[in-house]
Order: C-alpha cells, then sequence, then structure tokens
C-alpha cells in the first residue's frame, strides 16, 4: 500500500518528485533542527490517484488523521478546539516552484466557536477577528472558487467606512462585522453556510490543492516552463505561526542574495503585524529587511543565522520565508532562490571564490536561455529620455510598449503585433496570461518578493514594482504618473535595471556582455557603466571560458554570406555547419536560374549555368576567407524550383491577359510551359536536394566546381580553406555514390589544372527517416553526416512547419498532445530515436565518421544535451545562438561528469 503523508521529520531536500519543492525542503529544514512549525507533506502520488480515480484515496483521510493527531500532541492543542485552537495552513507544493499558481489557505480550524477560544488564548480579539476574516477571504477565493474582488470590494468599503488606510487600522468590532459580510457572501456565492467543522475545512482545503494542478493559469505557466503536466503537486498541512499578533510580529520574505544582482547582503521584505500572503501579495508596500534589526533585534540575528546555514547547507542563493510570533521566528519556507539572468553568473562565481563549489557545478549553476537574455539590447544612456519615475528594480532589462492594463488588452495588442507592458496596482495569478506575452511589467505596489517581481525574474521578464507615485485607475481606464494622465496605447519604457519609468520611445544600444561576446573582454569591461556591471562581463568571461574547455561538442554556425560568417565567428562559432547555397540565388540572380530552367539540354543550358559559375566562385572565395582555417560545410542546392521560379497562377493570368491584348511576350510562354510542367502538389516533398541535382545535369556539377575554384583561389592567395560538400535530402546510398562520382571528377579536374590536391569532405544531410534508418550503407559513402533536423521533425511527423503551426499547434498544446513545439526543442522519442539510429548505424561502418547537426535545434539548449548524449561532434546554430551553444555544449558535458577538454 502507497504511503501518501510523510512528517517533515521523515523526508529530506531530495525527494522532490515525491514530496514537492516546499515538502522536502521543510524536511530538509527540520532535519537541520532550523525553527520550522510541525507538518506533514500528501504526497505527489496522491495528487496522481486523486487525478487518476477522481476521489481522494480512501487511506489517506486515515493517514492525514494520524498525522493531525501527532501534531496535536506535540503542540498541545487541537483542532477546533474552543479554548486552545489548533490551526494549520494548507499550501501546495510541486517538485518545480510555480509561483502563485495556487494561494495558501491560513487558519484553518476557526469557526464560530473557536474564534472566541483564540481570542481568550492569544489575549487578543482583534488578531483573532482577523485571523478569522482571513480564512474565510482565502477559502472562499481558492477552495470554494469565488470571486476574490467580492472579499476585497468589502475590505475596502469597510475600511473608507472607518477611514483606515490599511487593515491593521481596523478595530475588533469593525472584523466581527467584516467576518458576518464574507459569511454572507459564501452564502450568496454558494449557496451554503461557510464550513464550520475543522475536519471539512482542511479536507476541502486538501482537495481544491488537487484540483488546483489543473487549473487554466498552472497548465499555462507549465506550458510555458515546460514542466510536464502529469506530476502532480504536493500538499504541505503546517501548524500556524502568527505574524499579526501585534507589533512584535510580523512575516517576510529573504534572500540570502539580492535576486537582482547576486550581490550578499540583507534582502528581503518584511511587514510587522501582517500575516501569509500580506508580503507576496504586494497589497501593502513592505520595509525592507534592514529596518527589523530595529524592531526586532534577536529576531533579526536569528534569521541571520539561518539564512547563512541555509546558503552553506544548500550551496547556493535560497529563498526564504518566515514568520515572527511575539519574538519567536519560525522559518516556512526555503528554496533555491529565482534569480535574474546577471544574478545567476555573479552568484556562479561568488560561490566559486567562496570554495562552496567548484568551476564545473558554476556551470552548471547558468543557462543558455539566461545568458541570452544578457545579450539583448540596453537603453542608451546618452539618449534624451523624459523619467517619469523611479522605483524598485525587480528584474533586468529593457523593455518598451504600449500600456495595457488587463489581461485582455494584453493579448489583443500583442496578437496584432504590438509590444505591451503590463501595468497593474499589483499582480497575481490571475495575470499569468498577460505578464507572459508583456515585454515589461510597472506595478504600483509590492517589493523585491512581491508575486509580479518573483514571476517576472522566473520568466526573465523586465519589471519595475513598488511605483508608488503611479496611480492605476482601472475603472477610469488610466495611469496617472508625474502629473500626467496615460492611456492603453501610450508607449513608455522600463529599464528593469535602474527602476526607471520613461515616457516613448527610448533607443537601445548593444549590451557590455553582447560587447565582450563580439569584440573581446576590454571592450565589453569598457562599455560597463559601474563595477556592478563590470563584475557581471567578468563572471560570464569565466563561466564561458570553462565552458568551451570542459565541452566535447564544437559549435559551429549556419551562415549564407561572409557577413553572418564573420559576425558568427566573432561570437566563437568554430566554423560553419550550414551555408544554404540558395540563398545565393534570390534577389536579381533569380533570372539565372529561370534560364536555367528554360534553357534545352546541351550546349544552351551549359551557357545558362556558365553565367552562374563566376557569381557563385565569388561567395564561397568570401565565404572562405571569412572562415579561414576552419571547416566550412558548403550544401548544395536543397529548394524545389518553385521557389525560383514565378507564381504559377500570378504567370497563368499574366499571360492570359496578355493574348486577350495579343501581346504574349514569347519568353513568358515558356516560362509557363516550364512552370506547369515542373508544378507539383506537395513540392517539399518532390523534386528537390539531390532529386533536382541529377535531374538537372550541371546543377550540381556547376556548385561542386565554384567551390574547388575558389578553394585554389583561397590557397593560392595563402590562405588556409576547408571547405566541406554536403549532399540534401539523401535517401538512398546510390544518390550519395551518384554525386561523389562526379563531385571527384571535378575536384581531381580542377585540382590537376592547378597544380593542387584537391580532397574536399563529401558528405550527407541525414534528413529523411529512411537515411537514419540505413546510415549504416549510407557510411560507405559519406565522409560525414549532418542532421538536418527541421526537414527531420517534418518527415517523422508528416506535417508541415509552415501548414500546421498556426493551425493546430496551439490545441496540441493545449491538449497535452505537445508540450513544446518539436520545432523548438527536439522530439527525443521519436526524431531523437532516428538521430540516434543514424549516429549508431553511420560508426557501426566507420567508427571515426564525423557528424553534427544543423537544423535549428542546434542552438536550442535543451535540444544540445540530447546531442551529447547522442555523441555527434558538433552543434551547428544562428550567429546569435553560438554562445548560447557554446556554454550548453559545456553544461551537458559537466553534468554527467565527462568534464575535459576536447
Amino acid at each position: 500500500m502507497a504511503k501518501y503523508v510523510y512528517r517533515f521529520s521523515e523526508g529530506s531536500k531530495d525527494q522532490k518528485d515525491l514530496l514537492g519543492g516546499k515538502g522536502a525542503n521543510l524536511a530538509e529544514m527540520t532535519k537541520l533542527g532550523l525553527p520550522v512549525p510541525p507538518g506533514f507533506t500528501i504526497t505527489t502520488e496522491a495528487c496522481r490517484a486523486y487525478m487518476r480515480d477522481g476521489h481522494v484515496p480512501p487511506e489517506l483521510r486515515v493517514e492525514v488523521t494520524m498525522a493531525v493527531r501527532e501534531i496535536e500532541d506535540t503542540i498541545g492543542r487541537r483542532l477546533g478546539d474552543f479554548h486552545e485552537p489548533l490551526l494549520v495552513s494548507v499550501r501546495s507544493g510541486a517538485k518545480f516552484s510555480m509561483p502563485g499558481m495556487m494561494e495558501t489557505v491560513l487558519n484553518i480550524g476557526l469557526n464560530d466557536a473557536s474564534v472566541k477560544g483564540l481570542a481568550e488564548f492569544s489575549g487578543d480579539e482583534r488578531f483573532a477577528w482577523d485571523s478569522y476574516r482571513r480564512l474565510i477571504q482565502m477559502f472562499g477565493k481558492t477552495v470554494l472558487d469565488i470571486d476574490g474582488d467580492l472579499f476585497a470590494a468589502a475590505l475596502d468599503a469597510k475600511k473608507a467606512e472607518r477611514g483606515a488606510r490599511t487593515d491593521v487600522e481596523l478595530s475588533a468590532d469593525d472584523l466581527k462585522e467584516l467576518v458576518g459580510t464574507f459569511k454572507q457572501i459564501v452564502r450568496d456565492q454558494c449557496g451554503r453556510e461557510f464550513p464550520q467543522h475543522p475536519r471539512e475545512q482542511l479536507d476541502m482545503a486538501i482537495e481544491a490543492v488537487f484540483d488546483s494542478w489543473n487549473t487554466e493559469r498552472a497548465r499555462l505557466y507549465r506550458r510555458r516552463e515546460r514542466i510536464p503536466h502529469d506530476l502532480g503537486t504536493a500538499v504541505n498541512v503546517v501548524t500556524m505561526v502568527f505574524g499579526n499578533l501585534g507589533e512584535t510580529s510580523g512575516t517576510g520574505v529573504c534572500f540570502t542574495r539580492d535576486p537582482s544582482t547576486g550581490h550578499s547582503g540583507l534582502y528581503g521584505d518584511y511587514l510587522s503585524n501582517a500575516q501569509g500572503e500580506d508580503v507576496v501579495a504586494g497589497i501593502r508596500n513592505t520595509l525592507p529587511l534592514a529596518d527589523l534589526e530595529q524592531l526586532d533585534p534577536t529576531s533579526f540575528n536569528d534569521l541571520r543565522q539561518a539564512m547563512r546555514r541555509l546558503e552553506t547547507h544548500y550551496r547556493d542563493l535560497c529563498d526564504i520565508e518566515f514568520t515572527i510570533e511575539r519574538g519567536k521566528l519560525w522559518l516556512l519556507q526555503t528554496r533555491v532562490g529565482k534569480r535574474t539572468a546577471g544574478a545567476a553568473f555573479r552568484v556562479a562565481t561568488q560561490l566559486v571564490d567562496e570554495n562552496l563549489i567548484t568551476m564545473d557545478e558554476a556551470i552548471s549553476r547558468v543557462t543558455g536561455a539566461q545568458l541570452s537574455q544578457l545579450l539583448f539590447p540596453q537603453f542608451d544612456a546618452d539618449a534624451r529620455k523624459e523619467r517619469l519615475t523611479k522605483a524598485m528594480a525587480a528584474s533586468p532589462g529593457a523593455a518598451v510598449g504600449e500600456i495595457v492594463l488587463d489581461n485582455a488588452q494584453a493579448l489583443a495588442r500583442t496578437g496584432a503585433g504590438a509590444q505591451v507592458i503590463l501595468v497593474r496596482r499589483e499582480t497575481n495569478p490571475d495575470d499569468l496570461q498577460g505578464m507572459i506575452v508583456a515585454a515589461g511589467v510597472l506595478t504600483s505596489r509590492g517589493g523585491k518578493t512581491s508575486h509580479a517581481a518573483v514571476v517576472a525574474r522566473g520568466m526573465g521578464t523586465t519589471a519595475v514594482v513598488g511605483a508608488e507615485e503611479v496611480d492605476v485607475d482601472v475603472v477610469a481606464k488610466e495611469v496617472r504618473v508625474a502629473g500626467r494622465v496615460l492611456r492603453p496605447g501610450d508607449v513608455i519604457a522600463l529599464d528593469g535595471t535602474t527602476g526607471e519609468v520613461f515616457l516613448g520611445d527610448v533607443p537601445v544600444v548593444d549590451s557590455p556582455v553582447m560587447l565582450y561576446i563580439s569584440d573581446g573582454l576590454e571592450a565589453g569591461l569598457a562599455a560597463a557603466e559601474d563595477d556592478a556591471t563590470r563584475e557581471l562581463v567578468h563572471a560570464v568571461d569565466r563561466v564561458l571560458t570553462h565552458a568551451d574547455a570542459a565541452r566535447r561538442m564544437r559549435v559551429r554556425a549556419n551562415a549564407d554570406n561572409a557577413d553572418d560568417a564573420r559576425r558568427a565567428r566573432e561570437r566563437g562559432a568554430e566554423g560553419i555547419g550550414l551555408c544554404r547555397t540558395e540563398h545565393q540565388f534570390l534577389g536579381e540572380r533569380r533570372q539565372f536560374i529561370e534560364d536555367v530552367v528554360l534553357a534545352e539540354a546541351g550546349e544552351q543550358r551549359e551557357a545558362a549555368l556558365e553565367k552562374l559559375l563566376p557569381l557563385q566562385r565569388q561567395d564561397f572565395v568570401e565565404l572562405l576567407e571569412a572562415m579561414d582555417g576552419l571547416p566550412t560545410t558548403i550544401r548544395l542546392i536543397d529548394p524545389p524550383l518553385h521557389e525560383f521560379l514565378p507564381d504559377l497562377t500570378e504567370l497563368a493570368v499574366k499571360v492570359a491577359l496578355a493574348r486577350d491584348k495579343d501581346a504574349v511576350d514569347p519568353r513568358d510562354e515558356t516560362l509557363l510551359a516550364a512552370v506547369q510542367r515542373m508544378h507539383e502538389q506537395n513540392p517539399m516533398l518532390g523534386l528537390r536536394g539531390v532529386r533536382l541535382g541529377l535531374k538537372l545535369p550541371g546543377l550540381f556539377a556547376l556548385q561542386i566546381r565554384a567551390i574547388a575554384e575558389a578553394t585554389v583561389a583561397r590557397r593560392q592567395a595563402g590562405g588556409d580553406p576547408r571547405p566541406e560538400i554536403m549532399v540534401p535530402l539523401v535517401g538512398s546510398v546510390r544518390e550519395l555514390h551518384l554525386v561523389r562520382m562526379e563531385a571527384e571528377e571535378i575536384l581531381a579536374e580542377v585540382g590537376e589544372a592547378a597544380g593542387l590536391r584537391l580532397d574536399l569532405p563529401i558528405g550527407c544531410m541525414i534528413e529523411l527517416p529512411r537515411a537514419a534508418l540505413t546510415a549504416r550503407r549510407i557510411a560507405e559513402e559519406a565522409d560525414f553526416f549532418s542532421f538536418g533536423t527541421n526537414d527531420l521533425t517534418q518527415t517523422t511527423w508528416g506535417f508541415s512547419r509552415d501548414d500546421v503551426e498556426g493551425a493546430f499547434f496551439a490545441d496540441y498544446l493545449e491538449n497535452g498532445v505537445l508540450t513544446i513545439s518539436p520545432f523548438e526543442t527536439l522530439d527525443g522519442d521519436g526524431v531523437g530515436a532516428l538521430v540516434v539510429a543514424g549516429v549508431t548505424g553511420g560508426r557501426s561502418a566507420k567508427p571515426d565518421l564525423h557528424m553534427g547537426v544543423c537544423g535549428e535545434h542546434g542552438g536550442d539548449p535543451e535540444s544540445i544535451h540530447f546531442f551529447h548524449d547522442a555523441g555527434l561532434n558538433y552543434v551547428s546554430c544562428s550567429p546569435f545562438r553560438v554562445p548560447i551553444a557554446r556554454l550548453e555544449a559545456g553544461r551537458a558535458a559537466v553534468m554527467r561528469d565527462e568534464v575535459g577538454t576536447a
């Protein structure tokens, strides 16, 4: 029989799969002897059983009873007791942090009778009734699914009636009246009384946590963060400790280092005489953590010791939730804290310097996605700009966009192609859709640990919070700041690094990290405006340098011309993995391809091809010069001819109209006949790639000759060209054999004429399932393989990317058929299996066969780890993603204990 309940004393931080992140860390803190209130965790297995069977496992109720009684015996109070009641909180806690997916329910166990006992026990009637109104409000919104605005409006009305600015100014009698109002809201909305039995409250809250796993906002968050939908969530039941017992009590959230910059120190928010969600909800602006030292020196010192102990134990930045109850510190949660991209790199190198982690561990603590954020442009410091206000910098970056005030506006305007800034008083989990599509988030309330700050940091979205000068009037649909009235559609700019908010658009420049990548360390340091940025540039350099030393896979770039090649080389590319020669036939050169198609076989076609030869040769000379000394894989022409010819319908209409006027251009008629002859229903699965090269004699020969002659020219100029000839869309070894024979003849001929030996590698793309499955035979004719995972994905799944992404991908993602587009991250089970089959087959014929990947997956972090495991020699990606691929290739090596020089 499965065990569904674990006491905090039974678990550890290594059991996140079973106990969720929150439960595992509560157990770990308990093991360390830190002050954690007694409690227990209901496992993710129980949640999965609930989702599978549609009801709570019967055994769970028994195990919960046993665990509750243990708590009662430990602290000497009972759930629902009329004199000294035990109260508990119920919190969700999945394996991966999902901020705000289900809000905590506090004070479970209170009812009309026990609230009086709580008043006697605490000696504070106001506290007891405040706790009761919080329970009804949280329970009503979270468990009974009542619109939370109904409770918030009633609270605001009561404060307005009493002339109170904050909740704490309401008296015990005010709160009693508010409890009555809240209970009436429950009756009106649910047709039942607020549940009075404590055990019923507990069971309903537990079931609500299970249900919260599959809410729309939870599924949306998981899709964005690529969290599997079948993990389930744990439930944590914790003895209540109270931060709203007067000025000697309070609640807060702290970080062992600044999550925005990574610097050591005191970072966090604190609210005295407050409970639970008050800090993260952003409904009251908080005090900085340093102020706690003046309010309660003893608790402050206890907290600092706990912070240091947890950071040492976890060897990382920790995020801690705590409550102080009448001078006694309690820890309610810890986890490895979410941080900005800049903080991730700084913290990683700081921990190395403090001898808490190794450099191998440091590069496992950062990601390619975080590095990508540091490469984005930033605001030009010298540009003229009008500052509206300055608040708390919660998540760095430069964001410009139209003001939107809610999810509907955000989705509508981004759907129309606009960049938007979501402006709110404070955000809550219901705002997740708007936050995902927004370029930035601005709130008038909250601190660095508010919902807006935490979620924006986790998503890498620019955020400025706690802008008290910003008055957001949702009813009037306007934002008032600095004497101005702004409305949806007006443009503002957020600097998430400084916390500044500007009116209108602001120009951007390359970031110091981008300048470091392209121009070197000194350039990056010179562009840094302060010590913190210089520290960041140094940190990125240390991490990336170590990743380069650790990785086994090389990193090449996809580049079609010399300019792209130079950009790729600046970013650290070690060669070209894909040069798409068809891109060299666009624009004015398209006419030459038409001439080839229209030409009769023999001398006429040779003459047409001859016109292309010097153009192609010069293209390759420039490309090989830019990549001198590095491998340069040149793919022979791949797309179907229709991409180089006029549209059939347009051309037919043109000719028909000309015939009506008796003014037909003979060339148009000839071209129309050729286009009609070559028209295909499914051109991407028709006459393209190697098939086109074999069908149109001379086309591949032209390109091979141009490569050969360009190689000769570069060698004669003193260069070190290293071209590789790649044949596309091979499905049969015979196809490759025919092209190889022709290529070797041309190479021998050109080399002999120049007095040079041209022994250029000739390989092929593996982009058809048949090629992957017959790789052993194809390898007999290939000097290298390059997996074209874009086409391999299309041919494996049997759909065209251009046709299906807008047609049904959204439905597939929503229904869980796909968790992410297989064109963004490699489908490991299907396409990945073919890659592995291709590697295995190819190496069985030629153990040293060189293999890489040139599809867009070559720049995707998750896919890079797959390619490392599959045994590929290199990945190739767009020039911009080269630094990201370098880092991820290093991470793939150290995370699998394969550190060493490649």
